[in-house]
């Protein structure tokens, strides 16, 4: 196997669920490690290393994997806040004093996971895993228990909970269920929400394809969507903390994706606050809706003639 494979191996190994058992997670593991290709795990180290000039460099020159400089986020956030939660990682162990966020953020390998590595392919291997286990429980009983305590907790309006993973994006889209949709879309129903987690979280297939709406492309679908049967408003509303409000060609796909939708459209785009809408104020489409969760009771409108209706 390449080391890469052999990363992901031991991450399985070690109980870390299957979302961190991907690339980037084997990548940030040999990086932890100053592992190369042809060294053996026992070569093993546990320098600390900041994120896009140590983790990422170190993956691109010995690696040869590039990863863009905006996935500096998906590795603090989707792959070491997780290593640290699981007692393999220790977050700046050289300056425990540093602020948040600090440009100076680092990390390292704890010396009990770096035991536990060094050993494998040897015959010590197991012995060392089950050793570690012991010590730190099952990783993903650690992991389950963080994780479970961040979900955000929504109730929908038959009832029915549901939880979003943790993130600025589910928090955004939790605001609209709890916020949006109790002052725009009363006596409305949701029917689709989406998860970074999970793409389909929730889905009424019964109720989409009754409607029109294609039931087997949901990654294309918004964020969130929403009916309103007494107006026979559809609400397709785009969640948006960095990327993906209502612009033009986002605009003409959802047109074509439901061009036999029996219902009006409404097009909508929610942003946390006025600082990310500004961001992106200028690629919002014609003939769609912005709502600002930190303003809940406001609507911006792009519409020329109307107020909250349909698209033409």
């Amino acid at each position: 196997m390449t080391k890469i494979e052999e990363a992901k191996e031991i991450l399985k190994e070690l109980g870390l669920p299957a979302l961190q058992q991907n690339d980037i997670s084997a990548y940030t593991l040999v990086a932890l490690c100053n592992i190369k290709p042809k060294d053996n795990w026992n070569d093993s180290t546990n320098k600390s290393l900041r994120v896009t000039k140590g983790l990422m460099q170190f993956v691109k020159e010995v690696f040869r994997k590039n990863y863009a400089a905006n996935t500096r986020e998906t590795f603090r956030r989707q792959v070491l806040h997780f290593f640290v939660q699981a007692g393999m990682v220790i977050y700046n162990p050289d300056n425990p004093n540093l602020p948040v966020n600090s440009p100076n953020a680092h990390y390292a390998l704890t010396d009990s996971v770096l035991s536990v590595l060094k050993s494998y392919g040897t015959s010590k291997w197991k012995r060392k895993l089950k050793q570690f286990k012991i010590e730190n429980e099952e990783l993903t009983k650690i992991y389950n228990k963080s994780r479970n305590n961040l979900l955000i907790n929504v109730k929908l309006s038959n009832g029915k909970k549901i939880k979003l993973s943790p993130g600025k994006h589910n928090i955004v889209q939790a605001a609209v269920i709890k916020k949006f949709a109790p002052r725009f879309a009363h006596n409305s129903v949701v029917l689709y929400i989406g998860d970074t987690a999970k793409k389909d979280l929730y889905v009424d297939e019964k109720k989409l394809k009754s409607l029109g709406i294609p039931i087997d492309k949901h990654s294309k679908l918004p964020d969130v969507v929403i009916y309103n049967k007494s107006k026979n408003w559809l609400y397709l509303i785009e969640a948006v903390t960095s990327h993906g409000p209502v612009f033009s060609r986002r605009f003409v796909q959802l047109e074509d994706l439901l061009k036999n939708c029996k219902a009006e459209k409404i097009y909508a785009t929610a942003f946390p606050d006025f600082m990310e809408f500004k961001k992106h104020s200028k690629n919002i489409a014609w003939e769609t809706e912005v709502w600002i969760a930190e303003t809940p009771e406001h609507m911006i409108h792009f519409n020329g003639d109307k107020f909250l209706g349909p698209a033409k």
